[in-house]
């Protein structure tokens, strides 16, 4: 628990889990994955934004509004939340979308635009054409030629989350003169969908291609050639996201370890009552605190945008990506043999890590930007 969290804020973060407990256990989970297409429950993720989880980067002239005044301290409690449960739906990439709408776009684009996104009824997926702020998560490349004012956009991103369910997309590409972003519409003429495979059982990823497609003037989100402010901005909010994620899975996984270890016996004693054991707790401890206090100081800074944003940023997601699947690992060897069946849920909790770990960006890439940013 962050004793920081104000009453207002404590209460949503119980709504929030009292929801997802009520409407979408493990049990829920599993049958999503083999009978729901999406992934998620349409309607379902509707009642979430109800909640206010779409809402939370918004500003209130545009429809949204937050819980505490910090819209991304607050929608980090429902990250943390849904990493807990191993929650469906589009949450990083549906807010990454909504927060550059509601940043950079023209008025014209945030009336059109930001209250579906915040009611629930648009789901949205960022397509990385080129790399961004040292981080290549693409695997494809999307080209922009320039025309009457806009762009015409040939080529295939890599992975997008959500990708075939989204309704509308966040297009980063580099042109002639730097980082711009588009907003194209997923029915817009040339953009093809195709399937791309991932270890999370709930999350669906896309390969999204683009023959021809034209994007007009007004479909240019922010200065042309001038987004990498922007762009980079993203990453955080996603990175930030990802952390909270993680660390609440690996928090669940972690209780029901030890829960485990209490009541399993061996050799007439519970195997938590085991000197070497105990030891491994310990540790599991300690790097499962310090994965709180990183993705907690990252999100601060990025609340409030701070310089040091892009570095704290970086060291969370290179030590929680290192340490939340270790942990995850030693609670699989702590349970024996059940805890490497299909039928326990330590997996769900260990796929769900493990993506969030590869995604914008490896814990290596982000070194490599933290030693960067120090001038290494």
């Amino acid at each position: 628990m962050d004793l920081r969290l104000s009453d207002d804020q404590q209460l949503f973060r119980e709504t929030t889990r009292k929801f997802l407990e009520s409407t979408c256990p493990l049990e829920t989970v599993r049958r999503l994955a083999d009978a729901e297409p999406a992934g998620f429950d349409k309607k379902w993720w509707k009642r979430g934004a109800e909640l206010g989880w779409v809402s939370m980067l918004v500003a209130e002239e545009d429809g949204g509004g937050s819980i505490s005044g910090h819209g991304l301290l607050d929608l980090v409690l429902v990250a943390e939340e849904m990493g807990r449960l191993v929650s469906p739906g589009p949450l990083v990439p549906t807010n990454v979308v909504t927060a550059a709408l509601a940043r950079s776009g023209t008025p014209t684009q945030r009336r059109e635009f930001l209250p579906g996104l915040v009611n629930g009824d648009t789901v949205a997926a960022w397509c990385l054409g080129t790399p961004v702020a040292g981080i290549d998560t693409a695997g494809g490349r999307v080209e922009a030629a320039p025309s009457d004012g806009g762009y015409v956009l040939d080529g295939v991103t890599g992975p997008v989350e959500a990708g075939g369910q989204a309704d509308l997309y966040l297009v980063t590409i580099h042109t002639g003169d730097g980082v711009t972003q588009c907003v194209v519409p997923s029915d817009t003429p040339g953009v093809a969908v195709g399937p791309a495979h991932g270890l999370d059982l709930v999350r669906r990823y896309a390969q999204v291609r683009f023959d021809q497609v034209v994007v007009p003037p007004d479909g240019v989100l922010g200065v042309a050639g001038d987004a990498a402010a922007d762009a980079e901005r993203q990453l955080q909010i996603a990175v930030v996201l990802q952390g909270a994620e993680m660390v609440g899975a690996v928090n669940r996984a972690f209780e029901f370890t030890v829960e485990y270890a209490s009541d399993r016996y061996s050799f007439g004693r519970p195997l938590a009552s085991y000197q070497a054991l105990k030891h491994r707790f310990a540790d599991m401890k300690v790097w499962l605190e310090a994965a709180h206090a990183t993705a907690d100081a990252a999100a601060r800074a990025v609340d409030v945008d701070s310089p040091l944003a892009a570095e704290l940023v970086s060291v969370a997601k290179s030590y929680i990506g290192d340490h939340a699947p270790a942990i995850l690992q030693d609670c699989v060897q702590l349970h024996g043999g059940i805890g490497v069946t299909w039928d326990h849920d330590l997996h769900l909790y260990l796929r769900r890590v493990v993506t969030d770990r590869s995604q914008f960006g490896t814990p290596g890439d982000h070194r490599e930007r933290v030693a960067v940013a120090m001038g290494m």
